[in-house]
């Protein structure tokens, strides 16, 4: 199983409207939690799925609590403030004043938060982003209580040698352990950084299911890369993931078919086609017998 599904977000469907039913995904994972745990046990894998959402704000907090299957809140800064006004409506110092009331409640129930920063490689509006400011940033928001954060490359537009400079900058004030990344595929650069941060000690990489996804307020970018392609890349190095790579793939085959949307992972697609070989030879060696 994957340790961490991030379900939902809830944040203003005025702004985002496709993310405006948030409660009733979580309600719906509440649901299905209650139903299996009779048939399972408390230690069945699938319990040890935690489920994170997004909350922009104290409002999104609590309606993130509302829900009853949120096992932990992601905050999201960005390390440009042109596309923070853009994403969430507020200059950068705003946000991080908005994110003080959830921190607060947050410790108060006992949930962990993780903090997003994107636009550490490229902004759409601004373009270059200092890493400096990447890095101050991810330090502040160490020091606020998250307790991990994910650098995003949310335009896809880095690459490895950037990857790598941004991280060692990172690095000097926030410790490796404490990092994550979080990589679009929009220059087909995704995976070449992901080996790369790995390479530099990153051991937490966030993905998307058959590379479905993007920004509303990036045009161009297109989603985060893909699990299968990572999953099976990381396979190939010999880095234990624990995910199963042929559910996976039976996974992005439900969702795409579910959104009727074409999946836009190499690695599902190859491994879904070799698949459906396999079923055609077994069967034609049945009508032979």
């Amino acid at each position: 199983c994957c340790p961490t599904v991030e379900a939902a977000a809830f944040v203003s469907p005025k702004w985002v409207p496709a993310m405006a039913d948030g409660a009733d995904v979580m309600q719906g994972l509440a649901t299905w939690k209650r139903q299996l745990q009779p048939q399972t046990g408390d230690d069945d894998q699938c319990f040890s799925t935690e489920f994170s959402v997004l909350v922009p704000n104290i409002k999104g907090f609590d309606a993130a609590m509302t829900s009853g299957a949120a096992d932990e809140v992601a905050i999201f800064a960005s390390a440009s403030e042109a596309f923070s006004k853009k994403n969430i409506n507020c200059s950068i110092d705003e946000s991080i004043e908005r994110f003080r009331d959830v921190m607060v409640a947050a410790k108060d129930k006992g949930v962990p938060v993780r903090g997003y920063l994107s636009c550490v490689l490229g902004c759409p509006y601004q373009g270059e982003v200092p890493t400096e400011s990447v890095a101050r940033l991810s330090e502040k928001l160490v020091e606020m209580g998250c307790r991990e954060v994910s650098l995003g490359d949310t335009i896809g537009v880095g690459t490895p040698t950037k990857t790598i400079q941004m991280l060692q900058d990172v690095e000097r004030f926030v410790d490796r352990s404490m990092l994550a990344v979080h990589f679009h595929d929009t220059y087909g650069q995704a995976l070449a950084n992901i080996y790369a941060a790995v390479e530099e000690g990153v051991s937490v990489v966030d993905s998307s299911v058959a590379g479905l996804g993007g920004c509303p307020y990036a045009a161009g970018a297109s989603g985060n890369v893909a699990t299968e392609d990572v999953v099976y890349m990381l396979n190939g190095m010999n880095i234990e993931t624990g995910i199963d790579i042929d559910k996976l793939v039976d996974a992005g085959t439900y969702i795409c078919n579910v959104l009727d949307q074409p999946r836009r992972s190499k690695a599902g697609v190859a491994l879904a086609a070799s698949r459906y070989q396999d079923v055609c030879q077994e069967a034609r060696r049945r009508r032979i017998k």
